[in-house]
């Protein structure tokens, strides 16, 4: 009876829900963000020199970090289903590059302050949102990664800077063009917003 009993305690503890181990989510944030920051911080990457080096190592950095699928996705909502997959393609590369240069100019401006990972919280069985701290002289601002497991890595889908959703904040602008356009019309402005013709 005993054997058994620890048989079925053992089982149901390898059943757990990989999040329910706390730090796995969070190391991998607080590794990924760190890494882009000493990208942003290296001396010898300053000036137009190191430039494109650093724009390079950013977007390597970026996307070890973020699902840009599963953004694409949830910025979109049911519209998502509009697109062809020819068309879904085109707007996550867009998207990826406004997500990038947002993201990058948001953190760049902290490049020189204390980033705090302060904890993570379970939003479902397969999502964590990992909050960290900007402290500063001017105060702290609060960015918070929601991030998703997939297979066997998490990854962000959302990044909430300062009480700002990413993906809010895209999803009420791409709303207001895809309400009486087609999704070319979308991609059309991206490719605008981005340079490319």
């Amino acid at each position: 009876m005993k054997r058994w009993c620890g048989r079925l305690i053992l089982a149901l503890m390898l059943m757990l829900p990989l999040h329910v181990f706390a730090g796995v989510p969070l190391d991998t944030v607080k590794t990924n963000v760190n890494g882009v920051l000493d990208v942003l911080r290296d001396p010898k990457l300053q000036g137009e020199a190191g430039k494109q080096v650093k724009e390079q190592r950013v977007q390597a950095a970026a996307h070890k970090l973020f699902d840009y699928v599963e953004l694409s996705k949830r910025t979109l909502g049911l519209n998502w289903n509009k697109f062809s997959p020819e068309q879904r393609k085109e707007f996550v590369d867009l998207y990826r590059t406004i997500l990038k240069n947002a993201y990058v100019d948001k953190i760049t401006a902290y490049t020189n302050e204390q980033v705090n990972f302060t904890k993570e919280v379970s939003l479902s069985e397969t999502t964590v949102e990992v909050q960290s701290t900007i402290v500063s002289k001017g105060g702290e601002t609060p960015i918070n990664y929601r991030v998703m497991k997939k297979e066997n890595s998490w990854k962000v889908y959302d990044v909430v800077i300062e009480g700002v959703s990413l993906i809010s904040n895209y999803r009420t602008q791409f709303r207001e063009i895809l309400g009486n356009n087609p999704p070319e019309k979308l991609i059309e402005t991206l490719r605008k917003k981005v340079g490319k013709k």
